[in-house]
């Protein structure tokens, strides 16, 4: 009993942590297709022209489509021309850029 309480931060933050994995669901690509068909997402690449605007000169790495909490988002790792990983999160209905961080 003693060793729950001792641990019992480590634990609860794990299940949290496991909690707000499940929150975020990857979209293949037929899904992804028939929400641009749909007019729900924007096409990627016009979304990318104004993400590698920020950043001349920049490669991509990856993209995917996500939903979180009823919200579609592009998540796109840059490499730029500086030899640093960005990682952006891109809401897919309107191109509003949500997060611009360097990437570990």
């Amino acid at each position: 009993m003693h060793w729950i309480l001792r641990y019992s931060g480590i634990i609860a933050l794990v299940l949290a942590i496991f909690a707000l994995e499940a929150v975020a669901r990857d979209l293949d690509q037929d899904e992804a297709y028939r929400l641009r068909e749909e007019g729900v997402i924007l096409p990627l690449d016009q979304l990318l022209r104004s993400a590698l605007g920020l950043y001349p000169g920049a490669r991509l790495l990856e993209a995917e489509l996500e939903e979180e909490d009823d919200v579609y988002i592009y998540e796109v790792e840059l490499l730029t021309a500086d030899g640093t990983v960005r990682e952006l999160e891109l809401d897919a209905r309107d191109g509003r850029i949500l997060k611009d961080e360097e990437d570990d």
